[in-house]
């Protein structure tokens, strides 16, 4: 179980790579969305993401020994940047395995910070396999990107942060992947303050973590089929489920409509650029989505990395 002290290393840790994200507010986000919205802007953070807050946590804590092995990774985009990013920076070999449908954005950006890219058909081919055999070759450190207790505790860097800032919020709300985020986020807020709700979200298309809450155990379901390209894990972690059944009070979900309409309106609202899963948590705030009773809350934006084309 990962607790509040690791989320507090993890702080001390990464503090030389990780950016303190800006919290922003919007008074006509608040007018839509009924109450106030304390936005924490993690699509400002190094790498475009709130991923270089666990990658760094592990990857800085290999010893100067093990990190000739090199690190291997799997993810869509921002996990791989961040990858990247941290190893780089510690002059460790990555080797990044990304699906063939990545952002072409995001898979540049990876390659930019001197990754070596593996890619992989998600439709047919199991990742995590495909990194297994890499490791199996070259001795590599598995840099996973959220079902590892080091990741979490460094992700969760995000929220202590928030509550740092405004420690009188009522809510957290963040969108869920494999769980490594809002996973991460509840322990710092439990450990902040023990009042404080935290919800998870997901699209409707990608709601493995929703089911299996029903369930009361973890659901696997085909390759999703969302614009929240970040969020297509098909179930949640062996490590981050147990958390989230814990100390998350719900999972909401959002329609894709909904989260292009969130992401239309931060662009041109707030002024910000936000890529489709860091707009899937706003959305359920500006959609009602929330329980009745809540007076405030925080909103992590997880990230900002999407194609032009796509945002266009």
């Amino acid at each position: 179980m990962v607790t509040f002290d690791d989320v507090k290393a993890a702080a001390v840790r990464i503090k030389p790579i990780a950016h303190r994200t800006p919290v922003l507010t919007s008074r006509c986000f608040d007018a839509e969305a009924g109450l106030p919205v304390f936005f924490k802007c993690e699509n400002f953070q190094r790498g475009g993401s709130f991923k270089i807050r666990g990658a760094s946590n592990l990857i800085f804590s290999i010893s100067e020994a093990d990190r000739p092995r090199g690190v291997v990774a799997f993810s869509s985009g921002n996990h791989a940047q961040a990858v990247a990013i941290a190893a780089r920076s510690r002059n460790i070999k990555a080797t990044v395995v990304m699906p063939l449908d990545a952002p072409r954005m995001k898979v540049e950006a990876t390659a930019a910070n001197g990754a070596e890219i593996v890619r992989y058909d998600r439709f047919k081919d199991d990742r995590e396999v495909v990194a297994r055999n890499i490791i199996d070759q070259t001795g590599a450190i598995l840099v996973p990107p959220y079902d590892h207790e080091m990741i979490m505790a460094g992700q969760g860097t995000a929220v202590l942060e928030l509550l740092e800032d405004h420690p009188a919020l009522d809510a957290i709300i963040t969108p869920i992947g494999g769980g490594g985020l809002v996973a991460g986020s509840a322990i710092a807020a439990r450990g902040m303050n023990g009042k404080v709700r935290v919800f998870g979200t997901e699209p409707e298309n990608a709601n493995d973590t929703w089911l299996s809450l029903q369930a009361g155990k973890r659901v696997e379901i085909p390759a999703p089929d969302t614009i929240a390209d970040g969020l297509r894990s098909p179930s949640p972690g062996r490590l981050t489920f147990p958390t989230i059944q814990e100390l998350v009070e719900a999972v909401l979900t959002v329609s894709e409509q909904e989260i292009k309409d969130t992401m239309h309106f931060l662009a041109t609202r707030l002024k910000i650029i936000v890529e489709p899963s860091g707009a899937v948590p706003a959305a359920a705030v500006l959609f009602g989505k929330l329980p009745k009773g809540i007076q405030s809350i925080g909103v992590v934006l997880s990230g900002g990395n999407m194609d032009p084309a796509m945002l266009a």
